[in-house]
């Protein structure tokens, strides 16, 4: 019998409404990188915020060595050798390497940091990872890489018997990719116990020994990498997924009213060619890291390109930016809703109303009663569940909040919709509603460029389907000739792209 560093039993977690985990038992050796990967709400994030410490399980257990443990905090897992470094990074850039991988547990001598003792420990664990950063560089000045080690390096200084790295490449270069699976594999052969949380499948084979799946809050099986295939990981990711089917009666035009030309943005994407036309649905589908979201905030302007061209209805933008593109027609629904779309503490009007202001005013004036007009209309468009507009956005659920970013932007009259991950945190009601809508837009011949994680979303509601790999459009699909397994192999570049 296998003897776990760490290991949960019928682990189960719930949320009003929602059953997060459901019954999870799975157990991570020793000296093993153990791949923990599912689509956007599988439950990886609770299962590893449970294990760190951070959120409570509702039945289940958990074990360390084989003793039953109640973590009720992170010190609980840490004192239990539990380490967690996130995806996105807690060091604090003014500070020195040393201060962050030993902050607030620098040595003290006389009441004072002890500055000798300090970077000799820093240097202790960076050479134990067989790495070598000055520690007394100033951690703001790193790349983002070396950022990256001081984070493991920091989670390293706690000598913990369970790693647990979330997305850890996720902004990496792939010579730094490299470098990070030597570093992983290394603490492996030191006894940790590794968990890799990943969306890039195609890794797996270069570190993971094991993969376990979820999938809708369970756990669907656990296999030796080395005995195992990508497609048949896909095939646990997805299941038997029901495949809607888009309406029949959606024909768009013929003419282009967005075409873009060799667009380039050094470190994200180069030459990236399509046209879309009237009233098109279409997708654009990679894995994490591909460069769909930096492409569609390039195309609106709210990123700077440094090659290519782009027109909108014929005419060549010279110089984009978000006032260009919206006075031309183009409208972006961000990936982070709430950052870069809402005014979290402002009512749903006032938000509803941001980028239609120039519409709804009269000459120099706005007034509630103008704004309401607009409010309503989308309301009932959208099926926007609002008792008082006046109350905060941020009083809405996730779907509903993401139908006031598209109802603020409808009332600007746009002719091209550019959507990154619209359902995200969002339910199968709210997702079947936002897809509706697109359908109505296409209908009135809107255009929408469409990019999602979900890649059965973009099968479901898209005309067509872009792959992006590496910053690069790589072929072009048809919804009705593929599954959402085929689409993530070609986005993995596991198979032969189509024309």
């Amino acid at each position: 019998m296998t003897a776990y560093k760490l290991e949960t039993q019928h682990l189960g977690k719930d949320y009003p409404g929602t059953v997060a985990l459901d019954g999870v038992s799975v157990g991570f050796a020793g000296g093993e990188v153990h791949a923990l990967i599912g689509k956007n709400g599988a439950g990886k994030s609770t299962l590893v915020k449970i294990l760190a410490g951070s959120v409570a399980p509702s039945r289940g257990r958990i074990l360390c060595d084989g003793v039953a443990v109640d973590l009720r905090s992170p010190q609980d897992a840490f004192d239990r050798g539990i380490a967690m470094v996130y995806q996105e990074l807690s060091l604090v850039p003014g500070l020195t390497v040393a201060e962050n991988i030993l902050l607030g547990r620098t040595p003290k001598r006389r009441g004072l940091i002890d500055w000798r003792a300090t970077n000799a420990q820093a240097r202790a664990v960076l050479a134990r990872m067989g790495v070598a950063i000055d520690v007394s560089a100033r951690t703001g000045d790193l790349g983002v890489a070396q950022q990256q080690v001081v984070e493991i390096a920091k989670a390293m200084s706690l000598d913990p018997q369970v790693l647990m790295l979330d997305e850890p490449t996720s902004a990496l270069a792939q010579h730094e990719t490299e470098s990070l699976f030597a570093l992983v594999r290394g603490l492996a052969r030191e006894g940790v116990a590794i968990i890799y949380i990943s969306h890039r499948l195609q890794e797996l084979r270069h570190i993971a020994d094991k993969v376990t799946v979820l999938r809708d809050g369970r756990h669907i099986g656990s296999v030796a990498m080395r005995e195992s295939s990508v497609e048949e990981i896909v095939q646990m990711m997805f299941g038997e997924v029901v495949q809607r089917e888009r309406p029949g009666d959606l024909r768009p035009g013929d003419a282009p009213v967005l075409e873009v030309r060799g667009l380039s943005r050094a470190g994200h994407f180069a030459g990236v060619d399509f046209a879309l036309r009237e009233g098109e649905i279409l997708g654009i589908a990679g894995m994490l890291g591909a460069g769909r979201t930096e492409l569609l905030k390039g195309i609106f302007g709210a990123d700077t390109c440094d090659g290519g061209q782009i027109a909108v209805a014929g005419e060549s933008v010279g110089a984009p930016s978000p006032p260009a593109m919206k006075a031309l027609g183009l409208a972006f629904t961000p990936e982070n809703r709430k950052e870069e779309a809402l005014i979290q503490a402002h009512s749903i009007r006032a938000n509803m109303c941001l980028a239609s202001m120039g519409k709804i005013a009269r000459g120099r004036y706005i007034t509630r009663a103008m704004e309401q007009v607009v409010v309503d209309e989308q309301v009932e468009r959208l099926q926007i569940k609002v008792a008082d507009s006046e109350d905060a956005v941020s009083s809405l659920s996730g779907g509903n909040q993401q139908k006031v970013v598209l109802g603020n932007w409808l009332g600007n009259r746009p002719r091209v919709m550019l959507f990154d991950e619209p359902t995200r945190g969002v339910d199968v009601q709210a997702k079947q509603q936002i897809f509706a809508a697109m359908w109505d837009l296409s209908r009135e011949g809107i255009a929408s460029i469409f990019v999602s994680t979900e890649l059965e979303e973009l099968i479901e509601v898209c005309h067509r389907i872009l792959i992006m790999r590496e910053g690069r459009i790589e072929g072009e699909v048809r919804p009705e000739d593929l599954s959402a397994e085929e689409l993530t192999l070609r986005c993995m570049g596991e198979v032969g792209d189509g024309g």
